[in-house]
């Protein structure tokens, strides 16, 4: 791990037994309460596409708007909203997906790409992989490419980022927590 992941890894708050006992919440809110933290992610994602043609960063709701929103603008591409159904007030593409009790979905405005826009699908963190599966299968529809599929922590434990690589997704992330 290079110095910048391991300097955010150490900003990331872990939260013992939250939500429900068990449970290690990871808290990046720490991370964008801390300015040098915060340039160091941005600077990560920006560093790691720049030179690329990128057409559009698709952000996932609502964790993810806040990374998308700022590399977008440094990559001069246009920001795409992912969002929970019910959020978005045009003609739109839902996508359910599994989570551990039920299941959810995600929607996305069905002309937010063309056919062929170059795209990173950008979350704040990768855990089991149904939200960011999702959104991939919307991007898809619409026939965008998806170059990569990026976020700031991986939980390898609950094999999110393998779900992902296995439907032929490449995936970037800045720091990883490993059993613990």
């Amino acid at each position: 791990m290079d110095y910048f992941s391991e300097s955010i890894k150490k900003a990331i708050r872990t939260v013992p037994d939250w939500p429900k006992p068990g449970v290690s919440f990871r808290d990046i809110t720490t991370v964008l309460q801390d300015k040098t933290a915060f340039r160091k992610l941005i600077d990560a994602f920006v560093h790691r596409y720049h030179g690329e043609e990128i057409d559009a960063v698709a952000a996932v709701d609502a964790r993810g708007f806040i990374i998308g929103s700022a590399l977008a603008y440094e990559l001069n591409a246009s920001l795409v909203l992912v969002r929970k159904k019910g959020k978005l007030p045009f003609d739109t593409l839902v996508e359910d997906y599994e989570l551990e009790y039920g299941t959810a979905s995600v929607e996305l405005h069905k002309d937010a790409f063309k056919p062929g826009d170059k795209v990173v699908l950008v979350d704040d963190l990768i855990a089991t992989g149904g939200t960011m599966l999702a959104a991939s299968r919307l991007i898809r529809r619409i026939g965008a490419e998806i170059i990569e599929v990026a976020a700031m922590i991986d939980l390898p434990d609950l094999g999110g980022s393998r779900k992902l690589q296995d439907e032929g997704l490449p995936v970037y992330t800045v720091c990883s927590f490993e059993g613990d």
